[in-house]
């Protein structure tokens, strides 16, 4: 029963807050609840200035609500005392006692002043900001949305990280949405306050003077010193709510709190500390000013100045010290290339290959080297690691370097000794992605971006910003390389699997599951089948992460005396759920399906000779089905996804290696290799019959 309660203690405590809008309060506890209000509103502004950042004090819109519904709950308990009894409790009457100070004029001026300071100068200017900040967090969401797209594609997070970092972009336009609203209440309740202090004193007057028949000067005195306490205790929290809503809707980008942001940055600049204590000397020795004040505050600003400049100096040159390092010491002068290669061992160092490489031009040397800011290998290091995590397998080092060979701006990839990518790019521009519709047209060079084949251009960093507002996708020339790097690698990682690495892979499983090694490999799947089955599974893009499912799955299928063909579908609907995954969108996947005939045509042209099971169709049935796949796959140009075929089982695998020859971005799926809870949307359906025979028939 405790718990519950404690688990709904602020629903408990706004009823309760409610109920003292009817429920009269004594004047002890209206006393206790005023000094709760102080000091809750004190934590608040606290709070305000010590986070780094508005969403860790995320509940401050709701907080603010409550809190001004708490203020206005005791306002409304302390007036009813006030012209009831006369009475409203100790903490108002010593708060007008406090500030009236025996002239109740003044009183009522400060009490004003703080009101209009308040209503005027902070609450008008935090609703300002809340507005100004709702709305340029909002235009910034589509910008920051594809930023984070931008670094995905190119490995530099993982899709948690963009996730994680998209929910703050939304958190951020909620909270600041709510700000927006939540500055209207405080201004509201400044607003009231002023009604408030007005009924208390002019019916606490007519109350004295006709109800109990006092002399005007006293009754004039007593409610006027009531009516200050009691404006007093609730414009005090409520100033400091407002500072504090001020405070949190004009938090920038920081490191630290405000008291240490504020510190550091002051020190920052001792030069600006120096001059305004010499002009504040200078202003001393003129005639007519305060001269010991100006001096005083004078000589402190110098000093302080003086000192941090020193501090500031020093530090700078322990850092120049540590940039330096060590002395290096000239080593001896390298062989000749005639006399190196005499020994025969150093010729044999000519053949070896590597599995990655990748070689770029004389101008592209700044975003490899480290010494000069290159960030590319860090990149490398990220995306390694994403592929590792997303499809399980480690992709071997990437070996960088120049090549004369090259222009001054290209790039090659190569796998295994071969080039297989190429590109070229313009160090000191970006490249902004064409969309489909573009609000404007931007200067700029036409090119193809080299991954995608997307239709682009290079343009000067001025005209960025401009790029992006006409809806281009604006990308910088690391991550344009980089990109094109991932997806080349990604395309052939099914060759950079090798026998080592599969020996690897299996030794990683068995220190989680060390029985079914011990059963399954090698006694049931050689060294050579299993990684040939990993290497089918790469080629399509399935995940080989699960690798206790892959080998306990194959060690069945090969048991059975399958083939490698026939285990690798088994393997595959074990994996349905990862390939479901891996292509399915929100619940949802768009496929191109194929006729009944065209499948019992496939089946009739599978053929087995010595080698195993081959597709051999022939050559009108072919171009059919490929005529026909070409216009199917414009329907998937506006899509975000990618194209799917999906088959029976029996011909997938068959089927696939004929289509990727005229289609490699297209995949090949089966039937049971997507989960139930998926919906299948068909997009097309290739038929025995062209579309175009089909027209001439009717024609005819």
């Amino acid at each position: 029963m405790l718990k519950r309660i404690l688990d709904n203690v602020i629903a408990l405590f706004v009823v309760v807050v409610v109920m003292f809008l009817f429920i009269p309060l004594p004047p002890q506890i209206l006393d206790i609840l005023l000094i709760i209000n102080i000091g809750l509103s004190i934590m608040i502004l606290m709070i305000t200035m010590n986070i780094s950042e508005a969403l860790e004090f995320s509940i401050f819109p709701s907080l603010l609500l409550i809190t001004t519904l708490f203020r206005l709950g005791m306002n409304v308990s302390s007036t009813r005392m006030i012209l009831t009894t006369g009475y409203p409790g100790e903490v108002i009457e010593n708060f007008g006692q406090l500030v009236t100070g025996g002239d109740i004029v003044v009183g009522f001026v400060i009490f004003f002043i703080i009101v209009l300071v308040q209503l005027i100068v902070i609450t008008k200017g935090a609703e300002r900001v809340s507005e100004v900040a709702a709305r340029f967090t909002l235009d910034a969401m589509p910008g920051k949305q594809m930023a984070i797209d931008a670094d995905l594609s190119s490995g530099l997070i993982d899709e948690q990280t963009a996730r994680m970092r998209r929910e703050k972009i939304q958190k951020e336009a909620d909270f600041y949405g709510a700000m927006d609203g939540a500055t209207k209440i405080v201004k509201g309740d400044s607003t009231m306050s002023i009604v408030i202090t007005i009924i208390n004193l002019v019916g606490g007057i007519i109350i004295g003077m006709v109800v109990n028949g006092g002399d005007i000067m006293d009754v004039m005195s007593r409610y006027c010193i009531l009516t200050i306490g009691d404006g007093l205790v609730s414009q005090i929290p409520s100033l400091m709510i407002s500072t504090a809503t001020g405070m949190i809707v004009t938090r920038s980008v920081s490191d630290g709190s405000l008291n240490v942001d504020v510190v550091s940055q002051f020190k920052a600049q001792p030069r600006a500390i120096t001059t305004t204590g010499v002009i504040l000397l200078f202003l001393a020795a003129v005639p007519g000013t305060p001269t010991i004040p100006l001096g005083i505050g004078g000589v402190a600003l110098l000093a302080g100045g003086i000192f941090l400049s020193r501090q500031m100096s020093a530090q700078r040159q322990a850092e120049a010290a540590a940039a330096q390092g060590p002395v290096e010491i000239p080593e001896e002068a390298a062989p000749s290339e005639s006399d190196y290669y005499k020994d025969i061992n150093n010729v044999y160092s000519l053949l070896s290959v590597e599995p990655v490489e990748m070689e770029f031009g004389y101008s592209l040397i700044p975003l490899v080297d480290e010494s000069h800011g290159g960030k590319l290998i860090s990149r490398i290091v990220i995306f390694r690691r994403q592929y590792a995590q997303d499809m399980g397998f480690v992709i071997p080092s990437i070996r960088l370097h120049d090549a004369s060979t090259l222009g001054t701006n290209q790039y090659a990839i190569r796998i295994k000794g071969e080039v297989v990518a190429q590109g070229e790019i313009l160090v000191d521009y970006y490249l902004a992605l064409e969309p489909p519709n573009p609000l404007g047209e931007i200067d700029g060079i036409e090119t193809i971006e080299p991954a995608y084949g997307i239709p682009s251009r290079w343009i000067l960093p001025e005209n960025k910003e401009m790029a992006e507002i006409y809806g281009y996708n604006v990308i910088d020339p690391l991550s344009v390389m980089l990109t094109h790097l991932a997806e080349t690698v990604k395309k052939h990682a099914y060759e950079l699997l090798n026998r080592a690495e599969t020996i690897r892979l299996v030794e990683n499983l068995k220190q989680a599951s060390p029985e079914l090694v011990e059963e399954a490999v090698p006694a049931l799947i050689p060294y050579s089948k299993l990684e040939k089955l990993l290497r089918n599974l790469l080629q399509e893009g399935v995940p080989i992460k699960d690798l206790a499912t892959i080998v306990e799955t194959a060690a069945d299928g090969f048991a059975q005396g399958r083939d490698l063909d026939m285990v690798t579908e088994q393997v595959r609907g074990a994996l349905a759920r990862t390939i479901t995954r891996r292509f399915c969108e929100d619940g949802q996947l768009r496929v191109i399906t194929l006729d009944a005939e065209v499948e019992k045509r496939i089946i009739s042209s599978l053929t087995r000779n010595e080698q195993g099971v081959y597709l051999a169709m022939g050559p009108d049935l072919m171009q059919n089905i490929i005529s026909q796949m070409s216009e199917h796959l414009k329907k998937f140009g506006d899509l975000s996804q990618t194209p799917v075929i999906l088959v029976s089982q029996v011909i997938r695998g068959y089927f696939s290696r004929m289509i990727t020859q005229f289609y490699p971005n297209v995949y090949v799926l089966s039937f049971n290799e997507i989960t139930n809870s998926v919906q299948i949307q068909a997009l097309g359906n290739i038929t025995a019959e062209s579309p175009m025979r089909e027209r001439r028939a009717v024609a005819t």
